[in-house]
């Protein structure tokens, strides 16, 4: 499935989980998509196994405005990502503006601190299950949710069903 004209923002941060960024990142790219890369800085990030990705440009010079969805990434990267305002900011409005945000692993951290899971039914890696309940979710243990336009995973190894997830909805609505 071909995601030409597509707009695709994804986080970085420090301590990213590799796969859960490069993984995502390359079957967008295949997909025909147009893919950027947004840090708090544009910096390079090292990752939880040291590997580096670099980011296309700082959050401070984006809007949600210029793309169709959101991926976040997983690690430890998520942390940091939600002690930046202007992250945070970026999240709550995608959302409200309808647009697909797909959050994998520690990623529905910052869906959380955005204030978006009220009502809504996630999953994510089980450490954070108690934060996101508290955030007003519903927590279940699957490899892949769907609840309108957030999908969420819970780690590397629900990476194939997050992305053909993810393609599906940017390709079918």
């Amino acid at each position: 499935m071909l995601m030409e004209n597509k707009r695709i923002a994804i986080f970085i941060a420090e301590m990213y989980e590799e796969i859960e960024y490069w993984y995502p990142y390359l079957r967008m790219k295949e997909a025909m998509a147009d893919v950027t890369t947004i840090g708090a800085t544009v910096d390079s990030f090292a990752g939880k196994h040291g590997i580096k990705a670099t980011a296309d440009v700082s959050i401070d010079h984006v809007k949600p405005d210029q793309f169709d969805a959101l991926i976040i990434p997983g690690g430890y990267a998520p942390d940091y990502m939600r002690r930046e305002p202007a992250m945070v900011d970026f999240v709550r409005r995608i959302h409200e503006q309808g647009k697909v945000i797909a959050a994998i692993c520690h990623g529905p951290w910052l869906l959380a601190s955005a204030n978006i899971l009220k009502n809504r039914t996630v999953t994510s890696f089980y450490s954070i299950k108690d934060d996101l309940v508290n955030a007003g979710a519903y927590w279940i243990d699957q490899n892949v949710v769907i609840d309108g336009q957030l999908i969420t995973s819970r780690n590397p190894e629900d990476l194939p069903i997050f992305c053909k997830s993810f393609i599906e909805k940017m390709v079918k609505g």
